[in-house]
Formats: C-alpha cells, structure tokens, sequence
C-alpha cells in the first residue's frame, strides 16, 4: 500500500507541475505584441462577449449546481451507512470537481480571448510565428483540463483515505466529483453550443446569403458575436467536456479496482494506482508535446499531427514503465493501447470523411440545389459512423479480456481503455483550443483590414483548426463510449444489478426510453439553436435596415445588442435539455426500478454514441466542402454550388458543434448520476405508491 500511496502523490506532484505549465505558457502568450490599436479594440469587444457570456452562465449553472446539493444530502443521508457524514463529503467532491471544470474553462478561454490579436499580428511577421502563439494560446485550456482533473481527484482521494482509511468508501465518494464535472460540461457545452451557432447562423444567413458580404465583415452585426461564439463554445465547451470525460475514465477505473479489495486488497491497491499514474504520465507527455510544433513547410495540418502523435507515442512508452512501476499486470498494456490505438483511428476517419474527396462528392452535389447537398452530407455523416463503431468494439474486447483475466475484472481493462484514450487530453485540447484562435485571428484580419498575405496565413490556420476540430469532437465521442461502458459497469455493481435479462419486460422498457433519449435531447438542443438564430436574423436585418450607412461602411453596427441577444437566448434554452439529461434516469429508476435503469443506460448508450458520431462528422463535411468551393473550385464564391453549400453547413453547424459534441457527456451524466443516486433510487422505488414493482 505504502508503495502505491508514493503514486497518488506523484500524480498530485504532476497536478501542481501542470498548473505551472499553465501559468507558464499563459505568460509566453500574453508577452507577445497585440497588434494595432483597431485590432486590439476588436479582440477587447470579442473577451468582453465571452466573459459576460461565461458569467452569466456560471451563475445559472450555480442554481443548478445547489438544487443538486439538495437532492444528495437529502438522498444519499437516508441511505448510507455514515448518514449525513457520507452524503456531506459527496457533495463536497460534487462541487469541488465542478468548481475545477469552471476554473479550467474560464482561464483557458481568457488566454484563447487574449491570443487571438496576437496571433494575427504574429502572421504579418511570418507562418511560423503565428503556428506557435496560436498553440501555445491553445495549450494554456489543454494543460489546465489535464492538470485540475488529476489534482482535484488525487487531492479529494488522499484527504477521503485519510477519512475512512478505506478505499472502497473513498471511491464511492470521490464518484460526486465526476457527477459535478459532468453537469458543468453539460450546461457549457449545450450553452456554448447554442451560443456559437446560433451566432454563425444568423451571421452568414443575412450577411452570406442575403447581403452577399464576405465573412467576418464589420458591417456585419453578428461578426463580433460569431467570434465571442467560437470561444464559448469551441473552446471553453469543449474543455468543460474533454475534462469531464477524462475525470469519468479515472474514476471508472478507480470505483471498479476498489470492488475486490475486501478479497484482494494488494490488487486493488495496484489498479487505484495504475489509474491515476496513467494520466500523470499522459500529461507530463502532453506537455513535452507542446515542444514538437514544427512547420513543416508550411503545413499546419502536419505540425499539429506532429505534436499529437509525438504526444502518444511517449505516452505508449510510459504506460509501460506505469505498470511496472504499480506492481499491476503488465498485460493490462494492450488494454491501454488498445484505447490509445482506437482513439487515433477515431481521429482519422474523423479526418478522413470531412476532407478530401468525401467533401468534393458533396461540393460537386451543390451544383444541383440544396437539396442534394443535403443528401451528399447526411450520407456521408451516417457511412463515418460505421468504422469508428467497429473500433471502438474491438478495443472492448481486446480491454475487457485482457482485464478479466487481470483479477480486476473485464470492465476495469475497459476503464484502461478509456484512460488510453484520454491520458493524452492535454495536447487534445490543445490542439482543439487553437482552432477558435486561429478563426478569430482571421476574423480579426478581414475587420482591421490588414493585407490579403496576412489573412491567407491566418486562413491555413484556421483550415487546419476546422480539421482538428472533427479530430478531437471523434476523439470526445469514442472516449464516451469507454469511459459510459465503464461508468455503466460500476454503477451495476454498485446497484447490485448482475445481469440484465433483455427478454425481461421492465429492462425491454429501460432500452426504448434509454434509445429515445438521444433523440429527444438532440431535437430540443437543434431547435434551441433555431430559436435563437431567429432572435438573431431578426436583429441583423433590422440593423441592416435602420441604421443608415451600415451596409455602405459609413456607419458602425451595433455588436453589443447582438451579443446580449445571443447571450440570453442561448441560456434560457440550455435549460430543458440539462434538465432532462439529469433527471431522467432519477424518474426511470425510482418508478421502473434499477433493472430497468440498466436497460436505459444500455439503450441510451447503443444509440447515441453512432447519433453523435453521424451528426459531428456530418457537420465538419458540409462545413470544408463549403470552404472547398470558397478556395476557388466550382466557381467559387457567388457561384450556385456556393450558395446551396452555405445553405447545407448552416444545417450542419448545429449538427456538429452543438448536438453531436453534447450527446456524449449526456451519455456520461446519465451514467454517473445513475452512479451515484443508485442507493437512494432503491430507497425512493420501495416507497413510492406508483412504482411498477
């Protein structure tokens, strides 16, 4: 024990060494020249929006977030053996793992808000020095995702052993704080989602399409809101998810190592271990991966890729030295790889479906109207799914053997394969984070009306961020599929729950109600973002139409009013899909019982990991085949093709940047909520008049 105690220290030491790193390159980033006064005063209106946004959100998530303290202390008190003792210190994991998802967010977004002038005004200098300032802005939301995930949960996890000097009890605990990182990846994902292209779509509807102005345009009322949006969303929404699933893939692994402990205390000892020097040597390897951004002739798409798989391959060889360093089964390497390997496949057919001759098929659809852009695109979304799925199978029956024969059993070497796949979150999100950088420093380009040489370096910028985008929403959504199963497998050992028996009436129910839920959640998130844009359009034309010598630029638009528009009708429609999201599997289980909640994660989880695979590369496709036409093929921009592509990535925009990305920590809040309520949804089942028993 004493020797895997030293392990939880280190990944504690790592922690701390990671929010260094953070701060470090914070300081590289904000040394750097901002640009002329016109541009410094755009990037301002842009991390004014964004602030005011993260704000304002906060504070409704904070709602959220004490109605939930509620429910655990007046749930779990009545049910746990410790009384109120227990239930306290879970909803003090509860809130500390969601104040850290905050904290990660809100800082990485500030620097990503800060980075963006000066990486254009690092492209009037060069390629090379734009590359750089644009990652290295991008690396402050990728360490700090990393870094807090692993020092909260080592932290929270020493102090708990010190408590109950037993870990299953630590463990069952530490379980708030995933549920607390999950919900605030779900309010900032779905908020930031509806902001971003509610935003976009409003932009290039009257800009693009009515006005036939270029994109980014400051004539443009919405441009400042579209760029706030990128931010929001692409940045601080996907670092509030990526850290949420890369806290759920510990814990997983951690809450099932601790089940064998009574029988096999050495064992679990050595699986708790594993499971968190896992991810401090993915991010102590994320962090050399920031060294290895190269140019390679002026190929962003190929530094980027550099610095990921340089960052996996160090990873790969760490995993190694891990197991050996625990005392663990070194055949738990292949489950690890086989995540790691599942991932990077994920990510290339990601790529593969949304450049390159798949976007062309749909570029050259264009030219027959909308519709059969459409078509084009919706294919195209659906075939993507089918490889990724197939990996994904492969990889749990290569974990889940490897782990059963273990001692630690099948569903802890999926756990691995979860860790595998996200131990390397930091350089991720990194990469991830960098692309709204990227985008906003052209937007900043096109409205400070700097030479075409500067925006064509910004615009390889920014095409390589919208790659590396699908990369990393594949990468979040395959890793959801791992770290669920593996949430999914604790929560049925937790609840006592064996097996489940689909010929069983009650678990039939729980699958169709489960398989129901990624729909009814994505229609609600897709019409939210249609409402929205509405509110949008609606005051873009309106501007356009009142204020005198806009349209000519002789007159300045109004971005304030947008940007608050968008702001309150974006988080006034996050509410009911988070809502639902969370209490659906309390209301299933308390009244069908936990066999049928079962049948619901199972349900929700076969459906809404190809769902979300489908809509995200979908999404990127209708999105680069649009671009694809901009660059000049098939007439170019104004041309027909061009039109009905603008048309189809307006339909896309919603599909992968807002319910793709969000069914995948739905599938994990369900899970964990399910978690974590389980003994208090057997007390509420036994007493309610009408559950179905």
């Amino acid at each position: 024990m004493n020797g895997n105690m030293g392990t939880l220290w280190t990944a504690l030491g790592v922690g701390v060494l990671g929010v260094l790193f953070a701060i470090f390159m914070a300081r590289l980033v904000l040394r750097r020249d901002p640009g002329t006064e016109e541009m410094r005063k755009i990037s301002e209106y842009i991390q004014e929006g964004a602030s005011a946004f993260l704000t304002r959100e906060y504070r409704s998530v904070a709602w959220f977030i004490l109605v939930v303290v509620i429910l655990l202390l007046l749930g779990l008190s009545r049910q746990s053996n410790m009384g109120w003792s227990m239930a306290f210190y879970t909803v003090i994991s509860y809130v500390v793992g969601a104040a850290l998802s905050l904290s990660a967010g809100f800082f990485g977004m500030k620097i990503a808000t800060r980075a963006n002038a000066r990486t254009t005004q690092a492209a009037r200098t060069g390629f090379a020095d734009a590359l750089q300032v644009a990652f290295y802005g991008g690396s402050v939301m990728g360490i700090s995702v990393a870094a807090l995930g692993l020092l909260g949960l080592a932290i929270l996890f020493l102090i708990f052993l010190q408590l109950f000097h037993d870990p299953v009890r630590a463990a069952t605990v530490l379980a708030g704080f995933s549920m607390g990182a999950s919900s605030v990846a779900l309010f900032a994902r779905v908020g930031g989602g509806i902001y971003t292209k509610a935003a976009d779509v409003g932009a290039d509807l009257v800009g693009k399409v009515e006005a036939g102005i270029p994109e980014d345009d400051p004539r443009n009322p919405a441009v400042i809101a579209d760029n706030v949006g990128d931010n929001v969303g692409d940045c601080a929404g996907m670092g509030a998810d990526l850290y949420e699933s890369y806290v759920g893939s510990i814990l997983s692994a951690i809450v099932i190592a601790a089940t064998v402990y009574a029988l096999r205390p050495q064992l679990a000892w050595s699986g708790i271990a594993v499971a968190f020097l896992l991810p401090a040597f993915g991010l102590l390897a994320s962090m050399v991966g920031t060294a290895f951004i190269r140019t390679a002739q002026n190929n962003p798409q190929r530094a980027l890729s550099m610095a990921t798989f340089s960052t996996a391959a160090i990873f790969a060889i760490l995993s190694y030295v891990a197991l050996r360093i625990t005392g663990a089964p070194l055949t738990l390497f292949w489950a690890v790889f086989s995540g790691l390997v599942a991932g990077v496949l994920i990510g290339y057919v990601a790529e593969y479906y949304s450049t390159g001759k798949r976007i062309q098929v749909i570029a050259k659809a264009s030219e027959t109207g909308v519709a059969t852009n459409i078509i084009a695109g919706l294919a195209t979304g659906m075939m993507s799914a089918v490889a990724p799925l197939i990996a994904i199978a492969i990889a749990i029956i290569i974990a889940f053997s490897v782990g059963q024969n273990s001692g630690l059993g099948g569903f802890y070497g999926v756990a691995l394969a979860g860790i595998g796949m996200l131990s390397i979150v930091g350089i991720t999100v990194t990469v991830d984070a960098y692309g709204p950088i990227a985008d906003n420093a052209g937007g900043i380009a096109e409205m400070a009306h700097l030479p075409p040489e500067v925006r064509k370096i910004t615009d390889s910028l920014d095409a390589a961020g919208n790659t590396t985008a699908a990369i990393g929403k594949g990468f979040a959504i395959g890793s959801a599929a791992l770290t669920a199963l593996a949430l999914f497998s604790a929560f049925t050992q937790s609840a006592g729950v064996q097996v489940l028996d689909i010929l069983n009436k009650k678990v039939i129910a729980g699958m169709f109600i489960g398989a129901t839920v990624p729909f009814f959640f994505s229609a609600a998130v897709m019409n939210a973002v249609g409402r929205t844009a509405q509110y949008v359009v609606e005051e873009v034309r309106r501007q356009f139409r009142e204020i005198k010598g806009l349209l000519e630029g002789k007159a300045k638009a109004d971005y304030a009013r947008i940007v608050d528009i968008t702001t309150a009708g974006a988080l006034k429609e996050m509410i009911v899909p988070g809502v639902v999201a969370f209490f659906v599997p309390i209301v299933v289980g308390s009244i069908l019982g936990l066999e049928a909640l079962g049948g619901l994660l199972a349900g929700s989880l076969a459906v809404g990991v190809p769902l979300a695979l489908f809509m995200a590369n979908a999404g990127a496709a209708w999105d680069n085949a649009k671009k694809w036409i901009e660059e000049g093929n098939l007439g170019g921009k104004g041309s027909k093709a061009h039109k009905a592509s603008v048309e189809g990535d307006t339909v896309g925009d919603p599909f992968k940047d807002t319910a793709g990305p969000s069914l995948n920590i739905l599938l994990k809040l369900m899970a964990v909520v399910s978690l974590v309520f389980a003994p208090f949804l057997v007390y509420l089942y036994n007493i309610l008049p009408f559950a179905l028993k």
